[in-house]
């Protein structure tokens, strides 16, 4: 059973930096695709970034340039470095994994950007 452990989720300013892990547990393949979500309080969950096992990337609009998204293959973690955030980036974080026609999901980590 495959599980997904996000951490690194909490309080922060305006401008301010953290980063998200997601550990992934159990029987993974090799080629899978990772990402990041988010849903802020009323609104849909929406696509932050997504990694490929090769290393392609790719970003939402509104965090091009402030968010970068990496993965440890050997250790079937990825994560999100999100720097100069904003009040609007506050949501739950959700890491997902995609693999063999699968998908699996965490139970999120809180980000919250206030002064």
């Amino acid at each position: 059973q495959v599980q997904l452990v996000e951490s690194g989720g909490g309080l922060v300013q305006p401008g301010g930096s953290l980063r998200l892990s997601c550990a992934a547990s159990g029987s993974i393949s090799s080629f899978n695709h990772m990402g990041w979500y988010r849903q802020a309080p009323g609104k849909e969950r929406e696509l932050v970034a997504g990694i490929t096992s090769g290393g392609w990337t790719n970003y939402a609009d509104s965090v091009q340039g402030r968010f970068t998204i990496s993965r440890d293959n050997a250790k079937n973690t990825v994560y999100l470095q999100m720097n100069s955030l904003k009040p609007e980036d506050t949501a739950v974080y959700y890491c997902k994994l995609s693999d063999l026609g699968r998908e699996y999901w965490g139970k999120g980590t809180l980000v919250t950007v206030s002064s």
